[in-house]
């Protein structure tokens, strides 16, 4: 009979013994049995047999490589999870965590070798957590299409607001509005629940009434003496239909607020002379616009030049290990030098840890925001968060982390 202990066990595939001898310890340490394989051959029969809940897989290995591994490892339909260990360039095994991802596998990311236990303590404590939330039924969707199309008609989409604050000043500059969907049955549920089922025409409507909803709350917000500037999302279907123009463009003339519509980088740039055209249409009637998830494309920095955009978001993927990860602090670097000879704002997205800010400032970055400086809140809380808000100072003060270059 199979050892039933085996469920448990990671299986590694791993060709210097030495390496495979500590990460065998580590996981010890960590209380989880592990099976070492030399060959994905031998590795890929277990994985048939014995699916384990955890693959543990060196990118270079003899003839083959990890990125055709995680090929297989799709082919066989594998629904554990999959951490790459790497001695190569940064940029690689980045490119083979896209690549399983894109395979429908469940990446933990990767780790460099020699792996530190603190490190695989923190991928494996993040794998547990997931587990132990109770699995949604595969079966069905969380929502259906019907249930959308009564919820637009029925006013049970709401907007929460993500705070983003101006480094210069330590305080509250602006927020962006997204939208949130208050489900009678399953309580709040966040975009990707209902997003992808919208039709294109839903789509553009849904796009109105989050432009129209987060107007009327800014009014409301500047009632009560606050004044910041405020984001919404859109598609390049969005910027290309006269009547959203519009409508942001009527909210501007006679107020100080400050309309930011905000398109990914990918769709700013699919169409250089459309893209041009929509953002000094923008530009003329006294909106801005800018260029979220930056840095995930490959756009051409001469074509950002051209366009008169006023921000550009970097995107969380380069923010979130800026501390860790050279590259990744290069990149940020780059980007804010950028936008400070063309004269954009730009935005750290995905803060999570107040540490990084000092660093963050001493690239040049000039606003922030994520879940570290303050979630999403209800329109009716963004006036006490803009009157009584804790500086971000005064936080790093409170958490023990440097203040480094903060004014």
């Amino acid at each position: 009979m199979h050892d039933p202990l085996h469920r448990t066990r990671a299986l590694v595939l791993e060709t210097d013994l030495e390496v495979a001898a500590e990460l065998s310890l580590q996981l010890r340490v960590l209380g989880m049995e592990s099976c070492h394989f030399y060959q994905a051959a031998a590795l890929l029969e277990e994985v048939a047999l014995y699916p384990p809940p955890l693959v543990i897989m060196t990118l270079e290995f003899g003839e083959q490589d990890g990125i055709a591994l995680l090929h297989r490892l799709a082919e066989a339909d594998y629904r554990g999870r999959v951490l790459l260990i790497s001695g190569v360039e940064r940029k690689v095994s980045q490119i083979a965590e896209r690549v399983g991802q894109t395979l429908g596998l469940q990446m933990l990311g990767s780790l460099e070798k020699p792996m530190r236990l603190a490190e695989l303590r923190q991928r494996l404590g993040r794998w547990r957590a997931v587990r132990e939330t109770p699995p949604r039924p595969e079966t069905e969707p969380v929502v259906s299409t019907q249930e959308l199309a009564i919820a637009l008609a029925g006013n049970e989409l709401t907007l929460y607001y993500q705070p983003q604050y101006e480094l210069a000043s330590d305080r509250l500059s602006g927020v962006e509005a997204l939208v949130r969907w208050d489900h009678p049955r399953l309580g709040l549920l966040g975009p990707d629940s209902f997003l992808p089922l919208l039709t294109r025409a839903q789509g553009k409507r849904l796009t109105r009434y989050v432009l129209k909803r987060a107007l009327d709350d800014a009014e409301q917000w500047r009632e009560e003496g606050v004044v910041l500037s405020l984001s919404v999302n859109v598609t390049a279907d969005d910027l290309t239909s006269p009547d959203l123009l519009d409508m942001a463009r009527h909210a501007v003339p006679d107020s100080p607020q400050l309309v930011v519509l905000e398109i990914t980088e990918s769709a700013a740039m699919e169409d250089e002379l459309l893209g041009s055209e929509v953002a000094a249409r923008l530009h003329l009637g006294g909106l801005e616009m800018s260029v979220d998830d930056f840095g995930v494309g490959f756009s051409s920095l001469s074509r950002l030049q051209v366009l008169p955009i006023s921000e550009v978001k970097i995107d969380r993927s380069f923010v979130s290990h800026l501390h860790e990860n050279p590259q990744d602090s290069a990149i940020v670097e780059a980007v804010a030098l950028l936008g400070r000879r063309l004269g954009i704002r730009v935005v750290a997205e995905g803060i999570e840890e107040l540490r990084i800010l000092p660093l963050l400032e001493h690239f040049g970055c000039t606003h922030v925001q994520g879940f570290g400086l303050s979630r999403p809140v209800p329109a009716n809380a963004i006036p006490a968060l803009a009157r009584y808000q804790l500086p971000i100072r005064s936080r790093m003060a409170a958490s023990g982390a440097s203040l480094g270059n903060m004014p």
